[in-house]
């Protein structure tokens, strides 16, 4: 059973005339021979919408409600979406995530998944339908509604992919690809022709919203690729796949930055074994996931521990500071929500030294201050003031060679 899936985000069905331009292209491709999956995401802005109305009722509204409330938006997609392939003359069921069998576990509005059914993909297929399912969403074997966190459709397809054995997956979007940096802010940005798994999982962590990271991380672990391309038109797109011996021709691929997070201080921390380990510890179990991490040495029995977590992480953060600067018997704690994250990424880094030197040059030719540096095999990540985001990502794009025609970074020497 040759198999695609399609992933189609908010942006793609945000209207009744783009769901039936999303109708048409599914169709060609069933024309074509392929049994279809589509998956999709909530119409627009509906997700946002809600979470405004939730927040017009409480501050602080229940994990559990949340994944209730934000569910219903992909139902109203999937639903639109079956009928309009209806009105072209082609069988389509919609489904939501728990009805075919998404089962994840119980952590509300940023689940995982756990297991995929086959059963009613293979039934509602061999019927010719083409089959829609509601991205972001799934249910625990308690039969509690849950969300995959921001980005979860990507998730939902990845995953359905992987499960099915598909020959591919398509994700749409409203931009023609993966590009060298934000083509908003950073005009003469180029879209990447192909990129390797672990480059698109670092770009899309470190801030780049074409895709989202666990969804990288399924495709990655069982191979499946994945394009990434423009509902709006027939461009072709980026290709998301292992790594090639060519790719480490390119030193960065991309500059990437992140406004979303929120830097922790605590200062005065005794400086002996186990301190670090209590302390993210309680981090951990409380789900939050921390990013950049510096602990600064001194001469006396005293050190200071800064990371950054992720702004709609914090509030859960901030209940636990308290405790946390008792525990390890820290001085006090110092907040800082006015950073970002700039970061250059590439495989190429592995074997072509002075990456670390050009981007700190660059930085410093116009005064950006770096607050704390984090580096991995193939990225490196300067955590600036916020206000500084937008320049230090121009200057990267340029000090790097990534804009222009060509299709590949300038090259270091040896």
């Amino acid at each position: 059973m040759k198999i695609i899936v399609k992933k189609f985000g908010g942006s793609s069905v945000k209207n009744t005339d783009r769901i039936k331009n999303v109708a048409r292209r599914v169709v060609e491709t069933k024309r074509k021979g392929y049994h279809v999956v589509v998956v999709v995401s909530a119409l627009g802005d509906t997700t946002d919408d809600l979470i405004t109305l939730s927040k017009e009722i409480t501050s602080s509204p229940p994990d559990r409600e949340m994944d209730m409330l934000l569910s219903t938006g992909e139902q109203v997609s999937v639903a639109l979406l079956a009928m309009a392939i209806h009105e072209l003359g082609y069988k389509a069921m919609s489904f939501t995530g728990a009805q075919v069998g998404i089962v994840t576990d119980s952590a509300h509005t940023r689940a995982r998944i756990k297991s995929i059914s086959t059963k009613r993909f293979i039934e509602a297929l061999r019927q010719d339908n083409i089959v829609i399912v509601a991205g972001f969403q799934g249910k625990t074997e308690d039969q509690e509604i849950t969300t995959l966190g921001r980005g979860g459709s990507d998730l939902t397809a990845v995953a359905i992919a992987c499960t099915l054995k598909a020959a591919a997956c398509e994700i749409y979007t409203d931009v023609d690809g993966v590009y060298t940096t934000d083509p908003r802010i950073v005009k003469e940005a180029r879209k990447i022709q192909k990129i390797s798994y672990d480059e698109m999982l670092e770009l899309a962590s470190l801030g780049a919203q074409v895709m989202q990271g666990r969804s990288i991380e399924v495709a990655k672990k069982y191979g499946i690729p994945i394009v990434v391309r423009s509902s709006l038109n027939k461009n072709p797109g980026t290709i998301i796949c292992k790594e090639a011996k060519d790719m480490e021709e390119v030193v960065v691929s991309g500059v990437a930055v992140a406004k979303n997070e929120v830097k922790v201080t605590l200062f005065g921390v005794p400086d002996k074994p186990g301190i670090a380990a209590k302390l993210f510890k309680d981090l951990a179990e409380k789900n939050i996931n921390v990013d950049v991490i510096i602990q600064n040495k001194t001469k006396t029995n005293r050190t200071d521990i800064s990371f950054t977590v992720y702004q709609d992480e914090f509030k859960r953060t901030q209940s636990l500071i308290k405790k946390i600067v008792k525990d390890v018997k820290a001085k006090g704690v110092t907040i800082d929500e006015n950073i970002a994250k700039v970061s250059v990424v590439g495989v190429g880094m592995r074997s072509h030294p002075g990456v670390a030197a050009t981007m700190f040059g660059a930085l410093a030719k116009q005064k950006i201050n770096i607050d704390m540096i984090a580096t991995s095999e193939i990225k490196i990540s300067c955590v600036i003031k916020k206000d500084k985001a937008t320049k230090a990502m121009q200057v990267l794009h340029r000090a790097f060679g990534l804009g222009g025609k060509s299709s590949k970074a300038k090259k270091k020497k040896k």
